[in-house]
Parts: C-alpha cells; sequence; structure tokens
C-alpha cells in the first residue's frame, strides 16, 4: 500500500516541549529555587512562564524576586537562576521526547526539510540538540535572540520562512505553548500543537493536536489550504 504524502514542503520544530521535555525541568527548578529563597511565588505565575522568551523570563525572575522585598537587576537574577541549574543540571537526552530523532529522520526520508525556530538562547539550543544527538539534524537553527521580540511576535517564523525560501502554506510548525502557538498563526503557518496538559494553557488555537511527535506523520492538509 502506497504511503500517503506527507503535505508539507517544511517543519518548522519549536524546541523545550516539543524536541525535549524540558518545560517541565525548568518549572520545578524554579519553584524549587523559590522555595528555597523562602520566596511565595504563585505557581499560575511560574506557568504563565512557560513558553515565554529569554527576554521575559529574564523580566519575571526580577518581579518574582520583588515578591520577597528584594529589588534586583535582570543580570543578578539570571545569575542567580544559572547558579541555581548548575547545581540541579538536567541530562538532556533524558528529557528527549519519544519519537523524535525518528520522526525527524522519517520527515527527510520523504523530502520533508526540518527546521527548528526556539526562543532559547543560541548557546542553549546547541547545548540541546548536541546532547540528544541531534546537533546536525536540523537544515536551519532559529534563536529567539536574534530578534527584537521573539514568540508570541512571529518574526522568528517569518524569518525562518525566507531563510527557507517557503510561503506559510507550505510549511507547519510544532509547537506546546501559547506563545508559539500564536506566533506560529500569526505567521499564517499550519500549527500543530504537541498536547501538554499540566500548565494549564490553552491549545484551542491549533490547527491540529498530536499525542506524541510520531503521530505528526499522520497529519493531512486541512482543508482551504
Amino acid at each position: 500500500m502506497t504511503q500517503p504524502a506527507f503535505p508539507f514542503k517544511a517543519v518548522i520544530f519549536d524546541m523545550d516541549g516539543v524536541i525535549v521535555d524540558t518545560e517541565k525541568f525548568y518549572f520545578d527548578t524554579l519553584a524549587g529555587m523559590f522555595d528555597a529563597a523562602g520566596i511565595d511565588v504563585p505557581r499560575e505565575s511560574l506557568c504563565s512562564a512557560v513558553g515565554a522568551s529569554f527576554k521575559d523570563f529574564k523580566r519575571n525572575l526580577v518581579a518574582w524576586y520583588a515578591l520577597g522585598g528584594e529589588q534586583i537587576t535582570e543580570d543578578e537574577g539570571l545569575e542567580r537562576y544559572n547558579a541555581w541549574e548548575s547545581a540541579h543540571y538536567p541530562d538532556f537526552a533524558s528529557l528527549l521526547n519519544p519519537g523524535v530523532v525518528e520522526t525527524v529522520d522519517e520527515l527527510k526520508r520523504r523530502g520533508v526539510r526540518v527546521a527548528l525556530a526556539s526562543s532559547s538562547p543560541m548557546g542553549n539550543i546547541r547545548e540541546v540538540l548536541a546532547a540528544c544527538g541531534l546537533a546536525d539534524a536540523f537544515e536551519l537553527v532559529t534563536s529567539g535572540e536574534q530578534f527584537h521580540q521573539s514568540k508570541p511576535n512571529p518574526e522568528i517564523y517569518l524569518h525562518t520562512l525566507e531563510s527557507l525560501g517557503l510561503i506559510a502554506d507550505e510549511c507547519c510548525c510544532v509547537e506546546d505553548s501559547v506563545p508559539g502557538i500564536t506566533a506560529g498563526k500569526a505567521a499564517g503557518l499550519t500549527v500543530v500543537a504537541k498536547r501538554e496538559d499540566r500548565f494549564g494553557f490553552s491549545q484551542e488555537a491549533a490547527d491540529y493536536t498530536i499525542d506524541s511527535i510520531p503521530d505528526l506523520l499522520e497529519v493531512v492538509m486541512p482543508l482551504g489550504r
């Protein structure tokens, strides 16, 4: 039986929460850091940081420390977070979502181009991909730090499309968070959301929802595109 053709010329993957299950790690790391400091940061506030840009993350650190009566700079907040994270550093390979490598390989076998567009700093992206054996897996890797505004601003996706030489109708993106889904839709992409139920945000704006990355291979072209 002939396998149906994948309906897009390229797939643009988010990283955190899609390629690797880092968002739960980062959430737990933040919660642990502020608990240890005796600062009561509402868990819903920490949840709102899931999928946020690096710039927003730094601003959030300042706001959260202010809840404990400390006035610090963004650099000071980041220094404290990095020190705490270093003491609780993850094995990124163990956080690799099931089926990612196989799905990326299968897409490329079918002639589908694969790219990555993440709000994380480029250094972090490279570190995660290398740890997961994906250092050379993506044709193009783009970081939110390259732009004045990252997700939910669509600029990162518009830039990726331009770099690939493709239009939005020819591509889909795989996201999980509200900022990412919003950015993908604003760029005109078909958005596939990897299901995420732990942080209380809505994925209703996505065109599709999948339970695992291999399910991406079953996606068909939406009506009207």
